[in-house]
């Protein structure tokens, strides 16, 4: 997939998040399935907040390299490999412990989701133009899948909003069960 093709799908996907919270308010969003597992407002917050602050960050230090992320040899996971091969993640649910840093916060207003999602949609389509002169040995490292150049991680963030539409379908799922 080419990151114009990548940026349509997440567009897309990301609208789609958009229009998915139009029907509930912000008790509903909050709503917690279980003590260990997200509402949809935490999972829309993981969504922003690791495009954002993780993926989008990490893709900017592979166009700007400095020593950490000038990389002569970038390697990636066998578990990155597969991710980029396939094009998705695996349809797992995949469970990181809580902690301060990864744990979402639940959002304050509905509004504050859509905005965060709409400066997301602004992010990727300012930085998609700049990929076609990045160097792919500028590289990066992610936890679980190796080091990625500026265009895997533009890549990472259309997999990973595409990859929780699993997850919001269970959540909604949860919602419509309790509301009858």
């Amino acid at each position: 997939m080419t990151t114009k093709e990548a940026l349509q799908r997440f567009e897309e996907t990301a609208i789609h998040y958009i229009h998915e919270l139009d029907p509930f308010n912000l008790e509903q969003l909050k709503q917690k399935p279980s003590e260990n597992d997200w509402s949809i407002g935490e999972m829309v917050q993981h969504l922003i907040s690791s495009a954002l602050y993780m993926q989008l960050r990490n893709l900017e230090q592979c166009l700007v390299p400095s020593q950490d992320s000038l990389v002569t040899l970038a390697e990636k996971t066998e578990t990155g490999v597969a991710i980029f091969a396939q094009g998705r993640f695996p349809p797992i649910r995949i469970h990181v412990p809580p902690s301060p840093q990864y744990s979402p916060e639940q959002p304050e207003s509905k509004e504050q989701l859509i905005q965060g999602l709409q400066t997301v949609i602004q992010r990727m389509k300012e930085i998609e133009p700049t990929l076609e002169k990045a160097s792919k040995q500028n590289t990066v490292s992610h936890p679980s899948f190796g080091r990625l150049c500026a265009e895997e991680w533009f890549l990472l963030v259309e997999m990973h909003y595409r990859h929780h539409l699993l997850q919001l379908n269970r959540l909604k799922q949860g919602l419509v069960q309790d509301a009858t």
